[in-house]
């Protein structure tokens, strides 16, 4: 890791914080033609792609209700307890982010408010390859459950079998997915946003991916929703001379070890902890079975910030804006008021980022690439629509038939202005004729 002395109110860098994800163009070239084939030729695209890309001979596409139903006999039992009580825990989680729309009545008889709607569908991508991200299908699936969204459908890709692994369909039982499609890579992204005669299209796509994946997901945002473009996982911890230096390592190499793009950094006003991270780090790379993609993450992206003093650091996390934070500092809550830029907040030594992974309740899918600036963890928001609401009587109107005049006219829009005028001239004569008729 690299070790970065900054001076005081200094923040890292510009070069070092912006992370932008740029996809290489034979990506997005590749990209382009893979969603052009499948609204071209639907499933048969897919089955095609499916012997290209995964190297199987594909069966149907959906995975058939026989299957899900004898998933939990077939799967880890471990794995299958793991999962219920996890989503149990994010279940309730997510239930209390649940928002029952908003109605305002004011003097003068207006009523204004916010309606909410869950969406019709959604789609969740699924990565597959190597590793199983079964807490992913959790993730995503349960707050759009929670949400009230009719139809949950999942894609991910098939094994080396042609299978899927019974312990990610038990999740997918266990989160609400409604339907589970043997298909991944951007011609699954393509078949979500634009159907297939097997895959009804949905109203966004939400989940991780590789590079093709994000891509997908960019080149079909505005036709379809999207949660965001995530790029590899990052983590920052803050530390001082309080912190333990194996558990500062141990917390970095956990995220390391995701992918060798994945971004760590350690911002610490103790000197001494810039020398004794890195010795322990390379103490227990020796056990780790992922220790290649670790090192290669942690040599590539690995920073140690020193600061001289604890606003300077605070400074630095906000300049970074981290997916994770962990605060690992003698009086972790002093600093939470202090940080502005951060998708997820572990404080102190008994909350590493691994429990907001698994089983504390909160969300992981996190805003990546400095956008925590900005964005905000997957929630039971994004499965929702908000629609205003506005009804006026006519004492409001009237309240304010002179602010939109006024302004009507500044914009040179006059039958916005009109519109207005002419109920009260339209009621102003219905009432004369009925004194007239009243007189005769």
């Amino acid at each position: 890791m690299r070790v970065i002395t900054l001076e005081q109110g200094q923040v890292p860098d510009k070069s070092l914080i912006e992370r932008r994800i740029l996809f290489d163009s034979d990506i997005v070239s590749s990209v382009a033609e893979i969603i052009q084939t499948v609204r071209e030729q639907g499933d048969e695209a897919l089955l095609d792609y499916t012997r290209q890309f995964d190297g199987v001979e594909p069966r149907e596409l959906r995975i058939p209700e026989t299957e899900m139903k004898s998933a939990p006999d077939r799967a880890n039992q471990d794995i299958v307890d793991a999962l219920r009580t996890a989503g149990k825990s994010i279940l309730d989680f997510h239930k209390r982010q649940k928002r029952s729309g908003l109605l305002v009545a004011r003097p003068d008889g207006a009523l204004l408010g916010t309606k909410v709607t869950p969406l019709d569908s959604v789609g969740i991508y699924i990565p597959g390859g190597k590793a199983l991200y079964f807490s992913t299908v959790l993730m995503c699936a349960l707050p759009a459950r929670v949400a009230g969204v009719r139809r949950i459908v999942m894609v991910t890709p098939p094994d080396e079998s042609g299978q899927i692994n019974p312990s990610l369909l038990v999740a997918a039982q266990i989160a609400g997915v409604t339907e589970v499609y043997a298909v991944g890579g951007a011609q699954a992204i393509a078949a979500l946003a634009y159907g297939t005669e097997s895959i009804e299209p949905v109203d966004k796509i939400v989940g991780p991916g590789n590079a093709y994946v994000t891509a997908a997901k960019r080149a079909v945002s505005g036709d379809v929703g999207i949660d965001m473009i995530a790029g590899p996982s990052e983590l920052a911890i803050l530390a001082d001379d309080t912190s333990e230096p194996a558990l500062l390592a141990l917390d970095l190499m956990a995220q390391a070890e995701h992918d060798p793009n994945a971004v760590c950094y350690l911002i610490t006003t103790d000197p001494e902890l810039a020398e004794d991270v890195p010795e322990e780090i390379t103490a227990f790379l020796e056990d780790s079975p992922r220790k290649d993609i670790t090192q290669e993450a942690l040599d590539n992206n690995g920073i140690i910030f020193v600061a001289p003093d604890l606003t300077t650091a605070l400074g630095a996390v906000n300049a970074l804006a981290p997916e994770h934070l962990e605060i690992q500092t003698d009086d972790p809550q002093d600093c939470l008021g202090l940080i502005n830029n951060a998708g997820a907040i572990f404080l102190g030594t008994w909350s590493p980022s691994s429990v907001g992974d698994y089983a504390a309740g909160t969300n992981h899918t996190i805003p990546t690439n400095g956008t925590a600036r900005f964005s905000s963890p997957l929630s039971v928001d994004d499965f929702v629509k908000f629609s205003n609401i506005v009804s006026y009587s006519y004492s409001a109107l009237q309240q304010d038939e002179e602010t939109i005049l006024v302004l009507a006219a500044a914009e040179g829009l006059w039958a916005h202005g009109k519109s207005v005028r002419a109920r009260f001239e339209l009621f102003e004569d219905e009432e004369e004729e009925e004194e007239e008729e009243e007189e005769d």
